[in-house]
C-alpha cells in the first residue's frame, strides 16, 4: 500500500505545481501585469487549471483512491495519511464531477471578469462589468447542477469554501445573530460619537507601508517566505508553503486603510506559513476552511489590531512616524477613534459591530442571483436598498457600492458567509487562548506575541486541512461554531467605549 501512497502523492504533488503556477500568474494579474496582457492571461490561466484538473480527476487517482481507501481505514484517524486519503477522496468526487471544458472557461472568463472589474471600478461605470457578471453567475448555476440533488442552490458553492455547511446552517446563524448587532448598533447611536477625526488627515504611503511591515513582523511574518506588494483590493496568495505573499492598498487619506488591511492579510498568511511542512504539495496543504482563514485574519486584524493592549506597544512607534497628525492624540483617545462605530460604505473598513450586516447583504443578493430572483442588471439598486436597509446609508457612486469587492470578479461567490463566521471562530478560540496563556495581555503590552503565535501553530496551523471546520473548532475549544462568545465581546468592548 505504500507504493501506491506514494504515487498517489506523487500525482498530487505535480496537481499542486500546476495550481501554484496558475497562482503565480493571478497574483501577477493584480500586482504587475500590464492591462494589455488580460487576454493572453486568460489563456494562460484556462490552461493551467485545466491541466491541473484533468491531472487530478483522472482515472489512476480515483483506482488509487479505491484501493488506499481501506488502508486509511486502518490507520489513526488523524494521522497525517489516514487524512489525506480522505480529504483527497471528499475533494475527487466533487472535482470529477466537473468536465474539464467548463474548467477552462471558468479560468478564461474569470481572468477576462477580473480586468473588466477594474476598470469598472476605476471609472465608476458598473455596465462594463455587468456582462461578465452575468457570465460568472450563469456559469456559477452551472456548476451547481452538476451536484444535483442539493437542498439548495447556494450549497454547492457554500461547501467549496467550508466544507460540511449548508445555506440553512448559515442563515440560521444570522437571523440568530442579527436583532442582537442591530440593538447594539442603535444603542450605540444613542450615545455620544467619539472622534476619529485625526484618522482622517494626510498620512504618507512610506511612512504607512513601513509600519505596516514592522507590525507584521513582530506578529511573525516570515519575510524569507514572503513580500507584501500593492493590489486594487488586498489578499494573500500562496505558491506553496514557502512563498506566502500578501498585499495591501494605501489610502494616504484615511491611516485605517492600510494599517487594518496589512494586519488583516498578515493573518492568513501566517496561518498558511504555519502550516506542516509534511503537507506542502498535497490537499491538507491549506487552511482547513474559510471561516477558520478568516479566524486568523480577523484575530490579528480585530482581536488583536483594535485592543487596547496592541497600542500600548505600537502606539509610541506610530506617534513617532506622524508626529503632526497624532502627537497631541493620547492612546485611549486613539483607541477610542479605531474603534469607532458608525454605519460605512466599505465593508473592509467597516468597525467590528456593523461588520457582518456588510456581509449579510452579501448573502442575500448572492442567494437571489443564484436562486434567478435578482437580474445583474438590478444589482446595484438592490445594494443600496440594502445598505440604506441595514446600515442607513447610500452609496453616492457603484464604485463604493457594488463594485467595491474584487470577488465576484473572480467568481468567488459563497465566500462571504466565511468572513462572518469567521468573526465567530476568532471569538471562540480567542477565550480558550486566554486560558491557556493567562499572560498574553501583558506580552501583547510588551510587543511578544510568540507563545500566541506558539498557541495557534500547535492547535490550528500546523495541522492545514487535515479537519473539517467544525471538527477543528470542537477539537480546540470543546464546542462547534457559537455566535456567543463573539456578541459577549462586542457588547463588553464597545459596552465600555460608548459607555452603555
Amino acid at each position: 500500500m505504500q507504493e501506491k501512497l506514494n504515487r498517489l502523492k506523487e500525482i498530487l504533488g505535480v496537481v499542486a505545481d500546476l495550481n501554484g503556477a496558475a497562482a503565480l500568474l493571478d497574483w501577477d494579474q493584480q500586482t504587475y501585469m500590464p492591462p494589455g496582457g488580460v487576454n493572453n492571461r486568460g489563456y494562460q490561466m484556462a490552461t493551467l487549471e485545466s491541466m491541473a484538473h484533468s491531472k487530478f480527476v483522472s482515472d489512476e487517482v480515483g483506482t488509487l483512491l479505491e484501493e488506499l481507501k481501506p488502508y486509511g481505514e486502518s490507520l489513526d484517524p488523524e494521522s497525517d495519511d489516514a487524512c489525506l486519503i480522505e480529504v483527497t477522496q471528499r475533494e475527487y468526487q466533487k472535482s470529477v464531477k466537473v468536465p474539464n471544458a467548463y474548467v477552462a472557461e471558468w479560468s478564461r472568463v474569470t481572468t477576462l471578469a477580473h480586468g473588466a472589474w477594474e476598470e469598472a471600478r476605476k471609472n465608476d461605470d458598473f455596465a462594463h462589468f455587468q456582462p461578465h457578471l452575468e457570465k460568472i453567475v450563469e456559469l456559477r448555476r452551472q456548476y451547481a447542477d452538476f451536484f444535483k440533488p442539493y437542498d439548495h442552490v447556494y450549497d454547492p458553492l457554500l461547501d467549496d469554501f467550508e466544507p460540511g455547511m449548508t445555506t440553512a446552517e448559515v442563515q440560521e446563524i444570522f437571523t440568530s445573530m442579527r436583532p442582537k448587532q442591530v440593538e447594539l448598533i442603535k444603542a450605540i447611536a444613542e450615545q455620544p460619537q467619539v472622534d476619529d477625526s485625526f484618522l482622517h488627515l494626510h498620512y504618507e504611503e512610506e511612512g504607512q507601508w513601513e509600519f505596516g511591515e514592522t507590525a507584521i513582523t513582530k506578529y511573525g511574518y516570515d519575510w524569507n517566505h514572503g513580500r507584501q506588494d500593492k493590489a486594487a483590493h488586498p489578499f494573500t496568495t500562496n505558491f506553496g508553503l514557502g512563498d506566502v505573499r500578501i498585499t495591501t492598498r494605501v489610502d494616504e487619506n484615511f491611516l485605517n486603510t492600510a494599517l487594518f488591511g496589512t494586519l488583516h492579510e498578515a493573518g492568513h498568511a501566517i496561518y498558511e506559513q504555519g502550516v506542516a511542512g509534511e503537507l506542502d504539495r498535497t490537499p491538507l496543504g491549506k487552511g482547513a476552511s474559510l471561516a477558520i482563514h478568516e479566524s486568523q485574519s480577523r484575530m490579528y486584524e480585530n482581536l488583536l489590531g483594535r485592543s487596547y493592549d496592541f497600542w500600548v506597544h505600537f502606539y509610541p512607534q506610530l506617534q513617532e512616524r506622524f508626529k503632526t497628525q497624532l502627537g497631541n492624540v493620547d492612546l485611549d483617545a486613539f483607541y477610542q477613534g479605531i474603534n469607532k462605530v458608525e454605519p460605512s460604505l466599505i465593508r473592509v473598513e467597516a468597525d467590528e459591530a456593523t461588520y457582518n450586516l456588510h456581509i449579510m447583504l452579501r448573502l442575500e443578493l448572492e442567494i437571489a442571483l443564484m436562486e434567478g430572483k435578482l437580474a445583474v442588471s438590478d444589482l446595484p439598486s438592490a445594494w443600496n436598498d440594502r445598505m440604506k436597509d441595514y446600515l442607513g446609508v447610500i452609496p453616492p457612486n457603484d464604485t463604493e457600492g457594488v463594485l467595491q469587492d474584487v470577488h465576484w470578479s473572480a467568481g468567488i461567490l459563497g465566500y462571504f458567509p466565511t468572513y462572518a463566521l469567521g468573526n465567530l471562530v476568532s471569538n471562540q478560540l480567542w477565550e480558550k487562548i486566554n486560558q491557556d496563556i493567562p499572560g498574553l495581555s501583558a506580552q501583547i503590552q510588551a510587543g511578544n506575541f510568540t507563545e500566541l503565535l506558539a498557541w495557534l501553530w500547535e492547535n490550528v496551523h500546523r495541522h492545514g486541512a487535515k479537519f473539517k471546520p467544525q471538527h477543528l473548532v470542537k477539537k480546540v475549544v470543546g464546542t462547534s461554531i457559537s455566535p456567543e462568545p463573539y456578541l459577549k465581546y462586542l457588547n463588553e468592548k464597545f459596552g465600555a467605549i460608548y459607555g452603555l
